[in-house]
């Protein structure tokens, strides 16, 4: 059967890893990636930097395994949601402001196109139904209005190609330009239903962008693909040498990371084997919930419903959380315990739950959840992506003593985890409400990592939450689309490479403890709107 890398590029590192073809981790390999955030809200990377690091990742791969290269029977790829950009010679073009050289890549978390987003949506083109009416600044449309608009010259003219960093990791593999139906559909308003694809030309007439249909689409792409479908000839020459596998490797369409995550989930071996009973959870620098349906679930605030996107002739939803383990890292640089030193071989997510663990018996609770009963968290520093779609939420806190030592870091960091899961809670009604059926979810990714995180997200969701065995689900997606492109069908792939899972139940001792908390979660967000309401009346009259 081969064995099969996949090659994961995150927020922060690119991740590799080789597989056997049962589901075996044999080696994992791990490359740090800069990340430029030149002023708030602009966050930019380099591709031919990213592109290094997955060929180093490759390598160490193939190295520290001791395997013979020619075993490897497929490629697969995925990466974050970001926008590429090159020039007439297909080399780097930057999109930075002031020019910075090589910073070609406006990152997946960027939202200067906050302004762009607001005036698509204002047109209201039947495009924003498959993006759960709402499109979000995070999306490459309005990311490519605002080149067009404040960098005309020196990027907008000058741009040979526009592509989402998975495609652009394939093309680099393999010279192929074609991109990814998960890329298009999900991020770019790429039009599917399983009947007729395309580009909408009247949707970029209506924002601005019709120079792109009048081009014939070429600098956005002509030519699809499914995810895991093999991209022209394989590796080619030139990147077989950088990657160290022979020429000819088969390399797979690829997928955006989350929707990776979402199928190494799907091949998770558990009781719930209909797909369309599962939700998927992957939770990284932020979360994305992935619900697939054999009909299209139309969900206010989620995006999609997007025809093949992850699973063959299933439609997904996508719900997402902006900011999810980039919030607990936020608190742990700000709190001054947080920031304190401490051994290097001590993590403090462990010392902090362990902390929480002697607190609760010091203070006669009868669970940890209740050391946060009276601090309460807003988790949308960073904007809400679901199911409100409003990029200008803003985190709050409400609770705050003068403490500054690690209890009162402990406390911050409770309330927080269950901030984020309240936060959960909120797209899953709304997916639920949409029509999807969900009796179980699986999770993958940095936070659940945290056995608090896990047990307080199956308590605030009421159902039992599953935690693969298999821990890099991620990178497991992406070697899963290597061995389709290898010549094996998905569910051959699922059915060998796909492994069991711990489950977690709800405690229902906890559930209307819960319940009040999300209840206060939502009226912090009602206050936050009426706070704003208050002040651009106040800022407008000082302005008369």
């Amino acid at each position: 059967m081969g064995l099969f890398v996949g090659v994961d590029v995150g927020t922060g590192s690119v991740r590799a890893a080789l597989f056997a073809s049962d589901g075996q981790l044999l080696a994992t390999a791990t490359e740090a990636i800069t990340l430029w955030n030149p002023q708030p809200d602009l966050y930019q990377q380099d591709s031919e930097a990213i592109w290094h690091s997955c060929c180093q990742c490759v390598q160490r791969v193939l190295s520290s395994s001791g395997v013979d290269p020619a075993a490897v029977a497929g490629i697969g790829f995925d990466a974050t949601c970001s926008l590429v950009v090159l020039d007439a010679a297909l080399s780097p073009l930057s999109v930075s402001p002031t020019g910075e050289p090589n910073q070609n890549v406006i990152v997946w978390m960027d939202h200067r196109a906050v302004k762009e987003a607001e005036h698509i949506n204002r047109l209201g083109h039947a495009v924003l139904d498959g993006v759960g009416g709402t499109i979000s600044p995070e999306m490459q449309t309005p990311k490519l209005l605002w080149l067009k608009k404040h960098m005309p010259d020196t990027c907008w003219k000058k741009a040979g190609m526009f592509m989402d960093l998975p495609d652009f990791l394939t093309w680099k593999a393999t010279g192929s330009t074609t991109r990814s139906l998960c890329t298009l559909v999900c991020k770019w308003t790429y039009q599917a239903d399983g009947v007729e694809a395309g580009w909408s030309k009247s949707y970029f007439e209506q924002i601005g962008l019709g120079d792109l249909a009048e081009e014939g689409w070429k600098r956005i792409g002509t030519e699809v693909a499914a995810p895991g479908s093999p991209l022209g000839s394989g590796v080619s020459a030139e990147a077989a040498a950088q990657l160290g596998v022979p020429a000819g490797t088969p390399v797979a369409a690829a997928l955006i990371d989350a929707h990776a995550g979402g199928l190494g989930l799907v091949a998770c071996q558990d009781h719930v084997t209909d797909p369309c009973n599962r939700l998927g959870i992957i939770c990284g620098t932020s979360s994305c919930f992935m619900a697939v349906s054999r009909q299209p679930c139309h969900v206010p605030g989620v995006w999609g419903p997007y025809w093949s996107a992850m699973l063959p002739d299933l439609w997904l939803s996508e719900g997402g959380q902006s900011a999810s383990g980039k919030l607990l890292e936020a608190l742990l640089e700000a709190h001054p315990a947080g920031r304190a030193a401490r051994p290097s071989d001590r993590c403090i997510q462990d010392e902090l739950e362990e902390t929480l663990v002697k607190m609760a018996a010091e203070e006669g609770a009868n669970d940890v959840a209740l050391l946060a009963s009276d601090l309460h968290v807003y988790p949308d520093y960073h904007g809400n992506r679901s199911p409100y779609a409003d990029p200008t939420l803003r985190g709050m806190v409400s609770g705050v003593t003068l403490d500054a030592g690690l209890s009162s870091l402990a406390r911050h960091y409770l309330a927080t985890i269950q901030a984020i899961c309240y936060g959960s809670r909120c797209i899953v009604e709304a997916l639920t409400s949409g029509g999807h059926r969900i009796s179980s979810v699986f999770v993958c990714g940095g936070i659940t990592k945290s056995a608090l995180f896990v047990q307080t997200l199956a308590d605030v969701l009421g159902v039992p939450v599953i935690c693969p065995d298999q821990p890099e689900a991620v990178l497991l997606g992406a070697a899963m689309l290597g061995a389709v492109a290898s010549g094996l069908t998905l569910d051959e792939v699922r059915a060998q490479m796909g492994g069991p899972g711990r489950r977690v139940a709800a405690r229902p001792q906890l559930a209307r403890f819960h319940e009040g908390k999300y209840k206060v979660m939502q009226m912090m967000r009602q206050h936050q709107l009426s706070y704003r309401s208050m002040m651009e009346d106040a800022v407008a009259v000082t302005a008369d």
